[in-house]
């Protein structure tokens, strides 16, 4: 990737019904207690089409709320063609949407999609589908989003005080 500031990310799972929308919702919930919320357009979406139009899952939507994030009105949708140029940052939640992600997308943009734990975090796992698990699954998965949405919005802050022109850092 360029040094070039991050202005727009797209979190994807597979049905943008419970990891993804909790992302977006937990990354703009760290922004804005960083005061860091303007400017940046999160969004989520899935690389299936079973669950378009769908709210968040429950239990999403309870673990959010648990921690004050209103995730409610979001609405499951599916990857588009135009996500991968109007997205600086593609994070899939696990190496399949990843794979399916690189798989859609132009060579050149390629490279803008990660591994949401690998990016943010430099933990090279997965983030689990809670989706067949119970109440413990989600907070577990909770915990995992916002500990890689505080390392991300680390990132981006480091990030946008690189100059743009000169040499980046080796970490960003």
């Amino acid at each position: 990737m360029s040094a070039k500031p991050i202005k727009s990310i797209l979190f994807v799972c597979l049905g943008n019904i419970c990891r993804s929308p909790l992302a977006e919702g937990v990354l703009r919930a760290v922004l804005a207690e960083r005061g860091k919320h303007q400017g940046i357009v999160l969004d989520s979406a899935a690389t299936s089409g079973w669950e378009v139009g769908s709210a968040p899952d429950p239990r999403s939507i309870a673990v959010a709320i648990s921690h004050g994030i209103d995730i409610s009105r979001q609405r499951a949708r599916r990857i588009a063609p135009e996500d991968f140029s109007r997205f600086d940052l593609i994070l899939g939640m696990d190496r399949a949407n990843v794979r399916d992600l690189k798989a859609l997308a132009s060579p050149i943009a390629r490279g803008r999609i990660h591994l949401y734990l690998d990016f943010a975090t430099g933990n090279a796992t997965d983030v689990p589908d809670p989706y067949y698990g119970d109440a413990e699954a989600f907070a577990s998965v909770y915990r995992m989003i916002r500990e890689a949405s505080e390392a991300l919005a680390r990132r981006l802050e480091v990030r946008a005080s690189v100059p743009t022109s000169g040499q980046a850092s080796s970490t960003i």
